[in-house]
């Protein structure tokens, strides 16, 4: 018995990195999953790796309207409902806040929480016409505290808080559960210089980044997304029945407080 036995979930950004790992997490708890996501060919390997039983991949930008409702078109048309959303998609650009274009600070926004906002309005409905289920958005560590070069990201992160708890208390009495994950530094291309920029060295790179969060983070080390996904996991599961509209912070101890030594 897995512990999304009979579950339909959908989940955004699903080809690499924290939705890629969801991905298989809930597969192998029993899950079918709706991969989606804009890189065509790995979200499809994905599902083919996964198998036509377990997944399904879909193409979906979430800034637009007409891919979410293609998106759970699909997803019904294979599996027949949806009672699961994971809002796993985004993006992080770095700029000092009054450097930021603000054709640059309108993207992040329309990705990270015009996206969310998006696959809420769109997959709630039939959550609830499924007798109930789990949103789960990914906000960050930033969607708590600042963090200097990053203001887009952590104005829309923080946004994504706001609709968690609004969407958390509007939906509880259609059985939807609407939770955020607040990861600080997790192991993917988005933070991983050396996978964004093919002229960067990736061991230099990988020390660099390693000797940072040896700094900064009481752990003593950068996140795996494997732990994100666990963490999703629970709050999509029965594991966390009676718990809706809260913040789960998943960093390390990043947001603790500044460790003197």
């Amino acid at each position: 018995m897995g512990k999304l036995d009979g579950r339909t979930v959908l989940i955004s950004g699903a080809a690499r990195g924290q939705g890629e790992q969801e991905a298989r997490l809930f597969a192998a708890e029993g899950a079918q999953v709706v991969i989606a996501d804009v890189l065509d060919e790995q979200g499809a390997a994905l599902a083919k790796e996964l198998g036509e039983e377990s997944a399904l991949y879909v193409h979906l930008d979430v800034r637009r309207e007409e891919d979410w409702q293609a998106a759970v078109a699909a997803a019904r048309g294979a599996f027949g409902k949806i009672d699961g959303l994971v809002n796993n998609a985004g993006i992080l650009r770095f700029n000092e806040l009054v450097g930021t274009p603000l054709e640059e600070f309108q993207q992040v926004v329309q990705v990270n929480q015009v996206g969310a906002f998006l696959g809420i309005r769109t997959v709630a409905p039939l959550i609830a016409e499924a007798g109930g289920g789990t949103i789960v958005n990914t906000s960050s560590y930033t969607g708590l505290t600042g963090m200097a070069f990053v203001g887009a990201y952590a104005a829309s992160k923080h946004a994504v808080l706001g609709l968690t708890r609004v969407a958390a208390v509007e939906l509880a009495a259609k059985g939807v559960r609407v939770n955020a994950l607040c990861p600080g530094a997790v192991d993917t291309a988005m933070t991983n210089p050396a996978a964004l920029d093919p002229d960067a060295d990736p061991e230099e790179t990988k020390e660099a980044v390693d000797a940072l969060y040896r700094k900064l983070v009481p752990l003593g080390r950068i996140g795996r997304p494997e732990e994100v996904a666990a963490l999703a996991l629970f709050l999509t599961s029965d594991d966390s029945s009676y718990i809706t509209g809260q913040p789960f912070v998943i960093d390390g101890g990043w947001l603790a407080g500044v460790s003197l030594f």
